[in-house]
């Protein structure tokens, strides 16, 4: 079975080597499992909430597409968006905002934070705090539910983020599900494994310390940053500790067992410190050098990332687009034109309850067919006018269906031209069972 895996990642800056070894990196090697079915997205909106600088945000935006696809992220196999350009994720946030109770957001750590430093500073307890920032979780429930995320990997502070998503949608599900589980209940999954990599200084690296490795300066850049990384005071010639240098842990993370063992006997018989910065330059530059390249020529071709992150939301929107139709039908937010189309007594028992809703959208009128249990089987192209819909609607009723199965979806035509299309599959299975149950909600009367 396709296990649908989604990571978030948020814009608001330069991607560094720690970003690269704890995030990217295992996270690209896992879209390679042909049982993942993985979504990456920029969660951009999420930055919103950190960030007021514009400029900033728009360059990390790009920076950070870029690096993905530079480290090897395939944007053909897996589904890489930007978060912004998915107008149904902001709905589903209001939607599940409305079932949130107040008392879950308040337990959430960003908040809870930002609450205890005001209070210790004497302030209102609410200083400063954004809804954005209070409903941030909301927020992330949303990224997850909308695509039904199996597994979501997170670091330790984000599990609780996770917990609320799970929460939220078992509310919605009790709420709204009518006995259906609208929205798959998401699992933490968190890496052990993944490297926690040292900054120049010992500490972790992070930004906030100003002791990161830049992961695609040049290699000057990265040189001489890799010159500046602490050391102790020993000696060419005198004997290292591996396990207490920060230099070794960076090695380790992007060494061979058989390098690891080589450098760490080196260190152990004197390796000048000078010397064992340059092993450790000559490896990452090895690592990084052509991923370097294509990363500064996607760069240079910010019309070409965009293309490619339009590709991917056009293909989350393929998912995204007839769930929320499902979700708005399930809170009550149905268009006044909904029709049930009533079998006769003669029709099976799927085709008696399924049923064309018509609907409008700003690119004009379209219908949805849902099964008897209130599945959805197809959603329509954009027709011009709502006659148009519902002639449409009358022939698949009465002529013989002319079904095209395309991967892991399907489409119905009419006149050679493709009218609807049936929502995603995780695999070729589920997809033709769509398609068995759709001729027989269809099927003509005997």
């Amino acid at each position: 079975m396709t296990t649908r895996i989604l990571t978030g990642i948020t814009t608001t800056g330069t991607p560094h080597l720690g970003n690269y070894a704890g995030a990217i990196r295992p996270a690209i090697v896992a879209s390679r499992d042909p049982q993942a079915d993985s979504f990456y997205f920029l969660a951009d909106y999420h930055a919103l909430i950190k960030c007021d600088d514009p400029a900033r945000i728009q360059r990390s935006r790009l920076e950070i597409a870029a690096t993905w696809l530079a480290c090897g992220l395939d944007a053909d196999k897996a589904t890489f968006y930007r978060q912004s350009d998915i107008p149904e994720i902001p709905e589903l946030t209001w939607l599940l905002t409305c079932v949130s109770a107040k008392g879950l957001l308040n337990r959430a750590h960003a908040y809870k934070a930002s609450v205890d430093k005001n209070v210790e500073a004497g302030e209102d307890p609410d200083a400063g705090v954004t809804m954005g920032l209070y409903s941030y979780p909301v927020l992330m429930a949303a990224d997850i539910l909308m695509f039904n995320a199996h597994k979501v990997p997170v670091g330790r502070d984000q599990i609780q983020h996770v917990e609320m998503a799970r929460d939220i949608g078992q509310r919605f599900n009790h709420l709204f599900g009518n006995g259906k589980e609208l929205f798959t209940l998401p699992e933490v999954v968190i890496e052990e494994d993944v490297a926690t990599l040292p900054g120049l200084d010992g500490r972790k690296m992070s930004k906030s310390y100003d002791n990161t490795i830049p992961l695609f300066g040049t290699a000057k850049q990265l040189k001489d940053a890799v010159a500046r990384i602490v050391t102790d005071s020993r000696a060419p010639g005198e004997p290292k500790d591996p396990d207490n240098s920060h230099l070794f842990t960076l090695y380790q993370a992007f060494s061979t067992h058989e390098q690891q063992a080589a450098f760490r006997a080196e260190l152990r018989d004197g390796l000048a410190w000078g010397e064992a910065k340059q092993r450790l330059f000559e490896l990452l530059d090895n690592e990084l050098g052509e991923a370097r390249e294509r990363y500064h020529a996607l760069i240079t071709r910010p019309a070409d990332l965009e293309d490619i992150l339009l590709v991917g939301a056009a293909k989350a929107r393929r998912i995204a687009t007839p769930f929320l139709g499902e979700l708005r039908e399930a809170v009550g937010l149905r268009s006044f034109r909904e029709q049930v189309q009533v079998a006769s007594e003669g029709k099976k028992k799927a085709a008696k309850a399924a049923r064309f809703v018509s609907f409008r959208e700003d690119d004009g009128f379209r219908f949805r067919l849902l099964d008897a249990a209130g599945e959805q089987l197809l959603l329509s192209i954009a027709f011009a006018d709502g006659k148009a819909a519902g002639q449409v609607t009358k022939r698949l009723q009465s002529e013989e269906l002319d079904l095209h199965a395309e991967r892991s979806i399907f489409s119905v035509r009419l006149d050679g031209e493709a009218v609807a299309y049936s929502p995603e599959f995780s695999t070729d299975a589920e997809r033709d069972a769509a398609m068995q149950r759709l001729r027989e909600a269809l099927a003509p009367q005997e």
